[in-house]
């Protein structure tokens, strides 16, 4: 049995993909033409437009930047901005120094 992803990613990318298709649109843009700057099919975009959680994370990417959004989405995971990992970190840190010895 497939794995469901949780409701919050999959209303998410119904979102994302609802933007990306306002914004083809607002750019007055075929389907065709920007599946061919992302180098997709017309039924991958059809189907990234719709939210589709199976489409691979490259397809969605490769969208965005043919549309002209950039790269801005590539800073999202961010490991300096990771403040829980960072604050993990912090609680790791020995209260002592001790010599490694070899």
């Amino acid at each position: 049995m497939p794995k469901k992803e949780p409701i919050i990613v999959r209303s998410g990318l119904k979102k994302l993909g609802e933007s990306l298709k306002k914004a083809r649109l607002r750019r007055r843009l075929r389907m065709v033409t920007v599946a061919d700057r992302a180098g997709i099919s017309r039924e991958t975009l059809s189907k990234i437009q719709k939210g589709n959680p199976g489409v691979s994370m490259g397809s969605y990417a490769a969208v965005i930047f043919a549309l002209g959004f950039g790269t801005d989405w590539m800073g999202l995971a961010d490991i300096a901005e990771d403040k829980l990992g960072l604050a993990l970190d912090e609680e790791r840190i020995p209260r002592r120094a001790r010599e490694i010895k070899l």
